[in-house]
C-alpha cells in the first residue's frame, strides 16, 4: 500500500529522497485545505521512516506492527495534539506536555514523531512554546504539522519548517477515483467530487457518510428560504436556527459554496459547480439576479465567516449577515 496519495505523488518522492540521502528535516508543515490529504500524507511520511520491514528504499509495507498501529495513529512513539473540541485551540499546556514525551528515546520505532494537526488553530503561547522544540529538535524525532494556509501560523514557526503545499485534485481524477479504489456509484461519486472541490478525503468522508450531504442539503434549504424574506422575518427566522459556532461555521461554509456556484453561473460558467445536484435551482435564481448582486451575497457569507473566526458567535453576527444578504425574490 506503499505511499497511495493520488495528487501528492510529487510530495512522496521528494520525502523518500530526503529519506534514501539520509537528509531528513526535523519539522514538515504541510498545508492545504481540510480534506486534501495532509494527516493521510503525514502519517505515511512517519511509515516510511519507521517501517520495520521496508520493501524498498523510501518505502513502507503498511502491514508490520509499527506502519499498521502510525496509521491509526496509536503507536507508542508518536504524539498527537489537536485541538480539544471542533473549532477549539492547541494549548500551551499540550505543547509543553508534547516536548517532555519528545525527550524521551524511541520506545520501538526508529524516530519519535509527532503530528500536530490543524496547528493554526494553536494559540500565541502555544506557537511560541514550540519555537525552542524546532530549533533544538532532539535527535531521532520528526515533527509534522498540518495547517490550513502557511500564513496562519507564525512565520518563525514556518521557516524552521519544510513547507510542503498541497493542492486539490481535477473533478475527474477524484471522482475517477472513487468509483475504482472505493466502489462508489458513479452518480454518488459525482456529486461527492463536485463537493469536495478536489480534496479526495472529503469526496471519501461524504460518500461513506450520506447523512453529512443530507445536513449540507438542510442547510442550502435554508439559504433559499432566507433569500426572499424582508429583513424583519430574516431575523425572526434565524432565530429559529440558531447554532452552536462549530454548526454556524458549517452553514456560512456550505452556503459559500452555494454563492460561489451562482456566482460562476452568472460570469456565464457552470462547468465546475460544487452544488450540482441542485444546478436547475441554481439556474432559476441566477436568472433573476445580476454579477452585483451574486457577489454581494458572496461577500456578505464571507464576511459572516471572518468574523466567526475572529470574534465567535454572537447575535449580532447573524444581524449584519442578514442586512448584508441581498434580498432575492424567487
Amino acid at each position: 500500500m506503499s505511499w497511495n496519495l493520488l495528487g501528492h505523488e510529487w510530495a512522496a518522492s521528494l520525502f523518500k529522497q530526503h529519506l534514501i540521502n539520509d537528509e531528513i528535516r526535523h519539522a514538515y508543515l504541510l498545508t492545504g485545505a481540510p480534506g486534501i490529504g495532509r494527516r493521510s500524507l503525514a502519517l505515511e511520511f512517519a511509515c516510511a521512516l519507521n517501517c520495520q520491514q521496508p520493501p524498498a528504499p523510501g518505502e513502507f509495507c503498511g502491514t508490520c506492527r509499527v506502519c499498521s498501529q502510525l496509521l491509526k495513529m496509536q503507536q507508542a512513539d508518536l504524539s498527537v495534539v489537536q485541538p480539544d473540541t471542533d473549532g477549539g485551540m492547541i494549548k500551551v499546556e499540550q505543547v509543553r506536555n508534547l516536548q517532555h514525551s519528545l525527550s524521551l528515546s524511541p520506545y520501538e520505532a526508529k524516530y519519535r514523531t509527532a503530528l500536530l494537526l490543524n496547528f493554526q488553530q494553536a494559540n500565541a503561547n502555544a506557537q511560541n512554546a514550540l519555537l525552542k522544540t524546532l530549533e533544538e529538535a532532539p535527535r531521532q524525532v520528526v515533527l509534522f504539522l498540518t495547517a490550513d494556509s502557511v500564513e496562519n501560523v507564525l512565520p518563525t514557526i514556518a521557516s524552521r519548517c519544510e513547507i510542503l503545499r498541497l493542492h486539490p485534485i481535477s473533478m475527474e481524477a477524484t471522482e475517477t477515483a472513487l468509483i475504482e479504489r472505493w466502489q462508489i456509484p458513479a452518480d454518488s461519486a459525482r456529486i461527492c467530487a463536485h463537493l469536495s472541490g478536489g480534496r479526495l478525503g472529503m469526496a471519501v468522508r461524504l460518500a461513506q457518510d450520506p447523512a453529512q450531504i443530507e445536513k449540507r442539503n438542510q442547510l442550502l434549504d435554508d439559504l433559499v428560504r432566507i433569500l426572499p424574506l424582508t429583513r424583519r422575518d430574516r431575523f425572526a427566522y434565524v432565530d429559529t436556527i440558531s447554532r452552536s459556532r462549530e454548526e454556524l461555521r458549517l452553514a456560512l461554509q456550505t452556503w459559500y459554496t452555494y454563492g460561489r456556484d451562482l456566482l460562476m453561473i452568472v460570469n456565464q460558467d457552470d462547468s465546475e459547480l460544487a452544488n450540482i445536484s441542485r444546478r436547475d435551482e441554481l439556474h432559476q435564481i441566477a436568472a433573476r439576479i445580476d454579477r452585483s448582486a451574486a457577489l454581494k451575497m458572496v461577500n456578505a457569507i464571507d464576511s459572516a465567516l471572518a468574523s466567526l473566526e475572529a470574534y465567535g458567535h454572537s447575535r449580532m453576527l447573524m444581524d449584519v449577515f442578514c442586512l448584508e444578504l441581498p434580498q432575492i425574490t424567487l
